[in-house]
């Protein structure tokens, strides 16, 4: 199974996704690390990244899970997949993936930016993301987490996600409540 662990730039996807993966005993990797260095640098520099600049990396973040799915080995992945297109992409033609969305208050947000200098992506690029963000779908087979609690508490929230809901194979459902 690949778990992505989705949301907007600050909601905790790779501290939260890191916990998951550790208590799971799962293997985890950042979507960041497939970024090129040019849209690394363009996001360091305060420019937004488009769907034309996200195509290349969606694709690279594709290639991996599909690898990782050949090999039989579960993980947990970080990524922002913050359009219902990136979602399907990465959904599409793999029952093997699930994916949790990372609702957290815009407050929360803003502080977790704020407190992170040393991360290539800067806070005012927040509302950049906010403004492209389409919430998921019931239709989509993506959970939404509420992680307004500490980590450690969101990791639980995740895991029970993986769990099938009844008469449904577990990969779509409700959002799950603090």
């Amino acid at each position: 199974m690949i778990l992505i662990v989705a949301g907007v730039a600050g909601s905790g996807k790779s501290t939260i996704g890191n916990l998951v993966a550790s208590q799971l005993r799962w293997r985890f990797t950042d979507g960041d690390s497939f970024h090129s260095e040019a849209n690394v640098a363009k996001m360091r520099s305060g420019v937004a990244l488009n769907d034309e600049d996200r195509a290349p990396w969606l694709r690279a973040v594709g290639d991996w899970m599909d690898a990782e799915i050949a090999s039989g080995e579960s993980a947990v992945l970080a990524c922002s997949a913050l359009k219902r297109a990136y979602r399907d992409e990465l959904l599409s033609g793999r029952p093997e993936a699930r994916m949790v969305f990372l609702e957290v208050p815009r407050d929360v947000l803003v502080q977790r930016l704020t407190s992170r200098p040393d991360h290539f992506f800067p806070r005012k690029l927040m509302e950049s993301q906010l403004e492209i963000l389409e919430q998921p779908a019931p239709d989509e087979r993506v959970r939404t987490v509420f992680a307004d609690g500490g980590p450690l508490q969101t990791a639980a929230r995740i895991i029970a996600t993986l769990r099938p809901l009844p008469g449904q194979p577990g990969t779509a459902g409700p959002a799950v409540p603090p």
